[in-house]
């Protein structure tokens, strides 16, 4: 009796809000546990690993279409533990975790009751995406789920591949999206997403009066759950009056530093999204960078790894990952829970706030100083090394900051900059 008493209310109080045509509202203060959180994994997988291609977008191209649509078939990834992923992206200092559930390819990697195109039907059957569920759960990691709003593989979806331009007279919109909702219910109720991360909204049988009757769905099943901008129009790197959403998604770049509207850069660890034999992977020091550059720009950095045919992730990533994992043990508390600033961030630094705290990040080993600009009306009370000796500083009309010869990180170096004020609240300084 009690689930329904509040249940009803919160259905009738839902429905007159979409009549009055006021679109929900994702509360702000979910919204910055998000964005505290800065580090996250991106998993792109699939039956696509067993050719080594990318997902999605090789289908009719790099592998034929029917060969492509028939690879779930041999899909069998006896080594995939779910467990392992999780504890890999939990020691990597990662705090959450977001799965393609379905990219645009079609198949769905949970056992879907609204498509015969999914994992059940496969040799491996087993729920991809509620064993993640389960493991993040169990492990103390936020559980998202990536789901594409295009579905070349789809009939009813007017596009049948990456590149076409003419509509299929036979496809139907309206079917499409109630399949769509269907889906997400299904995702939504089984598997209870922290965040909802989409993709596909380009292609021109999308509107942004489609995406709006989506969101509005998703926040009757569950109005806590975030959702990106990739679900309404617009470009991905900002917020406009075309989003339907609540944060942006710039992609294999990092964002521009943006005090106002929440963001997240998706970025692989190697060239491509999902699994490729041999792929040039990132450096240590590149990855740890990005991450400091994200935060300093007050973003989230949701970093990408395709794990292979037999559902291990490469080792050589795992290692990266343990690295980034160990500077994070040492200086997470310049990246988690601070805001960007307030200086830009540019190739020689970034810079993160918390508290009474600024943080300096630095990227080179080869200087002997930094010069800052003077914040007006802020006195340093000193600086040091995170966790390390004191530093030898003067505040004049820059302020200057001496360093030894040899820095403590290769990778990334923070300075900690003590000063009298809450540094959180201070305007942006121009560099």
């Amino acid at each position: 009796m009690k689930k329904t008493v509040f249940l009803i209310p919160f259905l009738l109080i839902s429905a007159l809000s979409i009549a009055q045509n006021k679109p929900f509202k994702t509360d702000p203060a979910i919204l910055k546990d998000f964005m505290d959180k800065r580090f996250g994994m991106f998993i792109h997988w699939g039956p696509v690993s067993l050719r080594g291609t990318e997902i999605g977008w090789s289908r009719g191209h790099q592998v034929p279409t029917v060969e492509y649509d028939n690879l779930y078939k041999e899909f069998n990834p006896v080594l995939f533990n779910a467990d392992k992923w999780v504890k890999t992206a939990k020691a990597a200092g990662m705090k959450y975790i977001t799965i393609t559930s379905k990219h645009h390819d079609g198949f769905c990697l949970w056992p879907s009751a609204y498509t015969d195109y999914n994992i059940k039907y496969s040799p491996f059957k087993r729920d991809i995406v509620g064993e993640l569920a389960t493991a993040c759960k169990n492990n103390g990691i936020a559980f998202c789920i990536y789901f594409t709003i295009l579905d070349w593989h789809d009939t009813d979806y007017p596009l049948h591949n990456l590149g076409d331009s003419i509509p299929d007279p036979k496809a139907d919109m309206n079917r499409f999206v109630k399949k769509i909702k269907n889906e997400l219910s299904e995702l939504i109720t089984k598997y209870h997403p922290y965040m909802l991360w989409f993709d596909g909204n380009w292609e021109k049988p999308w509107t942004k009066e489609f995406g709006q009757e989506v969101y509005d769905h998703i926040k009757l099943l569950d109005k806590k759950i975030i959702v990106n901008n990739r679900l309404g129009k617009g470009s991905h790197k900002t917020i406009s009056p075309l989003t339907v959403g609540d944060y942006a998604t710039p992609e294999q770049e990092v964002g521009e530093i943006n005090m106002k509207d929440p963001w997240e850069s998706c970025i692989t660890i190697c060239n491509q999204w999902s699994w490729k034999p041999n792929d040039k992977m990132k450096t240590a020091q590149q990855s740890i960078q990005t991450l400091a550059s994200t935060s300093g720009g007050n973003g989230n950095l949701l970093f990408n790894v395709g794990p292979m045919m037999d559902g291990r992730m490469e080792d050589r990533q795992i290692k990266l990952l343990d690295t980034i994992g160990r500077w994070l043990n040492k200086y997470g508390e310049s990246i988690y829970g601070t805001k960007g600033g307030p200086y830009k961030p540019n190739k020689e630094w970034a810079a993160t706030r918390k508290g009474s705290k600024i943080y300096i990040h630095l990227f080179k080993q080869d200087i002997n100083s930094v010069n800052l600009p003077v914040i007006s009306g802020v006195k340093i009370n000193s600086v040091h090394f995170l966790s390390g000796e004191n530093l030898v500083f003067d505040q004049t009309d820059k302020i200057h900051i001496k360093l030894p010869a040899i820095l403590p990180d290769k990778n990334d170096t923070v300075l900690v900059i003590e000063i009298n004020t809450i540094a959180e609240g201070l305007p942006l300084v121009m560099n």
